[in-house]
């Protein structure tokens, strides 16, 4: 099946992975909805469950280059499409679900998102990866071209960036995991500015780009607080420097960056890569939706 294989017909444990990996959430929600464990509103619960996921699967796919650069892991490029598809799915169902919300009435869901700037983004970015989930086909790739379908597709780090501004604000007072996705972005947008720059990211500049992205996660969870409810920065940071009050968003971003460091180093000491000759041609990357 090309589900579980490779072009070549060779299982792929990368395609397998991901696809069991985007389908258990599914499975988690439906089995709660069986049960009856989604609480007194069901439907919300199910509205924010895919949401969140969403994201999840989207920070997943943005991932992927880095990692793959990182531990010279170049078929991991395969899992991308699998997790794009996913995002696509979950935000797809998170929508759909909303309009279940709301009686199923098309014409009140579409002023509801006209009206409330949150759902106005979050609907922009349904539609935008509607857009890349369409031309994510190996004909379409081809037809565009590689250059214009690369340029199409860097839109995916716009759609996160309205994916985590929808997050926040639809969180209003608790933005505790909404800032946590917002820092894992920063470290991929760090990542991937410092790779165009220098193209070759180093051990030590990623260690850099982990303190540099827990910091700016601070700054951001601050700067909310102290906009949307009028909670003093000073108070906010101290809870964000203090263990004792709770792992912070930025402390869970530097713990990543630098667990993600650690592995890197160890990769690069118990197998260092091979070197490889450069491509004479480069080709489409797979879509991250």
């Amino acid at each position: 099946m090309p589900l579980f294989h490779e072009k070549s017909g060779k299982f792929s444990p990368e395609k397998t992975v991901s696809l069991i990996g985007v389908i258990v959430p599914a499975l988690w929600l439906a089995g709660r909805a069986i049960a009856g464990d989604l609480g007194a509103r069901p439907v919300t619960e199910a509205i924010h469950f895919t949401g969140l996921w969403a994201v999840r699967f989207l920070l997943m796919s943005l991932a992927v280059t880095p990692f793959r650069r990182i531990f010279h892991w170049p078929k991991l490029v395969l899992a991308r499409r699998t997790l794009g598809l996913a995002v696509l799915g979950y935000a797809t169902l998170h929508l759909g679900l909303y309009v279940m919300d709301q009686g199923w009435n098309v014409g009140a869901a579409v002023m509801e998102i006209v009206l409330r700037f949150y759902l106005t983004i979050g609907a922009v970015g349904v539609a935008l990866l509607l857009a890349l989930g369409g031309t994510s086909f190996d004909k379409v790739i081809r037809r565009m071209g590689a250059k214009r379908w690369n340029a199409l597709h860097a839109s995916v780090y716009g759609i996160a960036i309205l994916a985590i501004a929808h997050f926040m604000i639809q969180s209003k007072l608790d933005v505790t995991e909404a800032v946590l996705m917002g820092g894992l972005l920063i470290f991929l947008f760090a990542y991937r500015i410092t790779h165009h720059l220098t193209n070759n990211v180093t051990i030590p500049l990623l260690a850099l780009l982990s303190l540099v992205s827990a910091a700016l996660t601070a700054a951001g969870e601050v700067g909310w607080y102290a906009a949307a409810t009028g909670i003093d920065p000073w108070l906010v940071l101290q809870a964000n420097v203090q263990p004792a009050f709770g792992i912070s968003p930025a402390l869970w971003v530097l713990m990543a960056g630098f667990a993600l460091t650690a592995a890197a180093f160890l990769r690069a000491k118990l197998a260092p890569p091979k070197k490889q000759a450069p491509l004479k041609k480069a080709t489409p990357r797979t879509s991250a939706v």
